[in-house]
């Protein structure tokens, strides 16, 4: 289900340009008919032609944002969040805690990032071995006693045993690119509004620059289309990990109670607020009370990664 559901993605953006193709098609057909009337249509011979000429160049595209992306995920993540690395002999109990859990679950230890944050949060990123890092904010580390803060360690190894951090990143990736160019698209249309309608130009001018604003405007439209399927394609991959992230971390430190608790604490006081990027807030364990707002910020609530902290809370004293 989780490779279908990254397929997902780039089906979504080559469907979005192809009905961009279309569109463009259909409204730059129009011509009149016998009764003065102006009538469109739409050549899907030609469309499918011009798709086809700009799949290879899409798919290069995409292929080095992706690579670049993917392959430089954790610098990225950790100049986003402050993180820096913690040594044994800052933290012994930490460490302790961490090997322990390993050990338990036979996996290698990842490394260990803190954040100089007196707020309470963590996470687990990166894409395999050497790159898997679980990350602390010292506020979690000063305020859960031993049981919570291990209930929340295991948390996090768990989403590393699942591949859940390098499924997110994917999704995070993919994301990014639709809501970057639908930013850039954005961008030149207003450029276009505010600079393109000078009463100086000519006729002509003003006509090329309307063409130019209607197609924007149909690109917006249509990054707006793929940005609304990605983030339903990012939010069916993220809600049901969290969940078995609750339900492995409960098993691997035993103690389901202690997991609870530590959430009940955390979304008290989540830290990790001054990050301001939503894709990466999507890999805390609790989301941060104040994110982006504007439509981005209602678009991201209305189809939050993560579940209810008070539903999670209540399946964990169920176990």
């Amino acid at each position: 289900m989780s490779v279908l559901l990254l397929l997902m993605f780039p089906m979504i953006i080559l469907g979005m340009i192809w009905v961009f193709l279309a569109l463009l098609n259909y409204f730059g057909n129009g011509y009149y008919n016998e009764y003065g009337e102006v009538v469109y249509a739409l050549d899907v011979a030609s469309v499918n032609y011009y798709f086809i000429t700009t799949i290879p160049w899409v798919v290069l595209g995409v292929g080095i944002w992706f690579a670049i992306a993917y392959f430089t995920n954790v610098a990225m993540i950790q100049r986003a969040t402050g993180a820096r690395s913690l040594e044994r002999r800052e933290n012994p109990r930490v460490y302790n805690i961490m090997e322990n859990l390993c050990m338990t679950c036979g996996m290698a230890m990842p490394q260990i990032h803190v954040v100089d944050d007196p707020q309470l949060n963590a996470f687990a990123s990166g894409i395999n071995d050497k790159s898997y890092t679980v990350t602390l904010t010292t506020g979690i580390i000063n305020r859960l006693n031993d049981e919570e803060l291990k209930g929340v360690v295991a948390h996090e190894l768990t989403h590393i045993r699942n591949k859940d951090t390098r499924l997110l990143v994917v999704s995070i990736i993919f994301v990014g690119i639709i809501s970057t160019v639908m930013s850039l698209v954005v961008r030149m249309m207003y450029q276009t509004m505010w600079f393109g309608g000078s009463v100086r130009r000519s006729k002509d001018e003003r006509g090329t620059g309307l063409s130019i604003l209607i197609i924007l405007f149909v690109g917006v439209i249509c990054c707006a289309i793929a940005y609304f399927f990605t983030l339903i394609t990012r939010f069916a991959i993220s809600r049901k990990r969290e969940y078995m992230a609750d339900a492995g971390g409960a098993e691997l430190c035993g103690n389901p109670l202690a997991l609870a608790d530590a959430l009940r604490k955390i979304s008290s006081d989540p830290g990790l607020d001054q990050v301001k990027q939503e894709d990466v807030a999507q890999l805390f364990i609790v989301h941060p009370d104040q994110m982006v707002s504007g439509i981005m910020g209602f678009m991201n609530s209305l189809f939050a990664t993560h579940p209810d902290t008070k539903k999670r809370i209540a399946i964990l004293e169920q176990f």
